[in-house]
């Protein structure tokens, strides 16, 4: 297989001329790991990359970059591979694969980690626990660390400690020219400031500081709720009344038929709740008893665990094919849950959900200009998704998910760009509102002003100046 570039390009490497340049694994279309390696997350995404280069290191990540740059090759960068737009891959360029890039440093005294990109939440979870210190992430142990921190990173510790991105304390980014910068708030703050929700659109982070905070048991698990308009309201509304300490991620579906579940209630809308307490744990007990008081629930999972056990290991082989949209909420009142309610039951998915995740907490007291996030504001975040199996379906489930967003949507516009599919631009405007995409563009000139980072939630370079 040619690898494509540019015409005007140089000519591009050979399989064998990329072996000799790099430390780490090529893996080329001929090689058996070859169909392995280019598989992605999600479903529906069958991209056939000319390479795959497993870099080994920065000096990896820096050649790679320069030779694809020089070849106008089309270069995707894979952390976790879990890019709900295909991201992670292409047709006929290279992939950049850091998942052998797991080096993690942890500094107990200082409460500080240097983490590599190629390491997953999971791993990096599990390992600082054994120091007693969490950091936090999202809701999944495989994903990459370096797609979800630079979208922002809302999590199981979203209300207690903020973003992942407030968490960030430093990194290292080679930037479109090969160059490795190292960034902070005293080291190119332009840049710092873009990589806290701007996406892979500045560079390639290699390695990120993150802040680390003492969490050793938490109360957690999964809570089931029989889903009706009140107990939707009445979950929401103390979601939002609890303490910071309690981050939640509702889901409102019908029952999987789960062996804890009894088999009446397999395939009724219910609510599964994921629920993590990071606090004392007999207060937190008086609060999920709110929580438990909303009607009898079908099963109660919520117990005193370690922060690790909220990322249960997953299935090798899932690739689930879904339309999906994401959008923040004002609020979730009876008539909104009701809304919600219908429109569950009138698809024909094989499983249509509605996530509801309440913010607030820690990420609404930073500024809403301090990062290149900006929805420190909003009040819930809420994912809506139909998964199917047959491909020819695809349109029904598209226009399903489009009308319920259409009737859901409320006054917040905004979008939370981790969770955005393949869309148009407008769509990746509205996750920078209030100035920040036009800053974001500009600094997008200043350090890749040919775009050559755009296998992302793309913002093309436009210089202010």
């Amino acid at each position: 297989m040619n690898i494509k570039s540019h015409p005007t390009s140089q000519i591009a490497p050979s399989i064998s001329e990329l072996r000799a340049l790099f430390n780490g694994r090529v893996i080329a279309p001929d090689d058996p790991r070859y169909e392995q390696a280019r598989t992605v997350f999600y479903g529906g995404v069958d991209r056939h990359p000319a390479a795959i280069v497993r870099v080994a290191d920065a000096g990896d990540v820096s050649r790679l970059v320069s030779v694809a740059r020089e070849a106008g090759i089309e270069l995707a960068i894979r952390s976790g591979g879990h890019s709900g737009a295909g991201h992670s891959t292409t047709e006929g360029g290279i992939v950049l694969d850091l998942s052998a890039m797991k080096d993690l440093q942890i500094n107990v005294q200082d409460k500080t980690a240097w983490a590599e990109t190629g390491l997953t939440a999971g791993e990096y979870v599990t390992a600082a626990a054994t120091h007693g210190l969490a950091t936090g992430f999202g809701d999944t142990g495989t994903v990459g660390l370096g797609g979800i921190t630079l979208g922002g990173g809302v999590g199981y510790l979203v209300r207690k400690h903020g973003l992942t991105i407030d968490n960030l304390l430093a990194a290292e980014i080679v930037t479109a020219n090969g160059e490795l910068l190292h960034v902070d708030d005293q080291n190119y703050p332009d840049l710092f400031w873009a990589i806290r929700g701007g996406g892979g659109n500045f560079g390639v982070a290699t390695r990120f500081k993150f802040q680390l905070h003492e969490l050793d048991k938490v109360l957690g698990g999964m809570l089931f709720l029989p889903a009706t308009p009140g107990t939707i309201a009445s979950f929401l509304r103390e979601a939002d009344s609890a303490p910071n300490e309690l981050s939640t991620i509702l889901n409102i579906m019908p029952a999987p038929p789960m062996p804890f579940l009894s088999e009446d209630v397999h395939g009724k809308i219910i609510m599964m709740a994921m629920m993590v307490y990071a606090g004392d744990v007999e207060m937190g007990e008086q609060i999920i008893a709110r929580f438990r008081s909303i009607a009898t629930p079908y099963a109660d999972m919520i117990r005193p665990i370690t922060y690790p056990e909220m990322f249960p290991p997953e299935e090798g082989g899932y690739h689930p094919v879904a339309a999906g949209r994401t959008m923040f909420l004002d609020h979730v009142d009876h008539s909104v849950a009701e809304l919600i309610m219908d429109r569950l039951q009138s698809s024909t998915a094989s499983m249509a959900v509605t996530q509801l995740r309440v913010l607030g907490g820690a990420m609404a007291l930073v500024p809403a200009d301090a990062t290149a996030f900006a929805h420190r504001q909003s009040k819930i975040m809420a994912n809506l998704a139909a998964l199917y199996d047959k491909p020819e379906d695809k349109e029904i489930h598209e226009a399903w998910v489009s009308k319920y967003e259409a009737d859901l949507r409320q006054s917040d516009s905004g979008a939370y760009v981790n969770f955005l599919a393949d869309v148009a631009q407008a769509q990746i405007r509205a996750a920078y509102p209030n100035g920040s995409w036009e800053r974001l563009a500009a600094i997008k000139a200043r350090y890749d002003p040919d775009n050559f980072f755009r296998l992302n939630q793309n913002i093309p370079p436009v210089s202010n100046g």
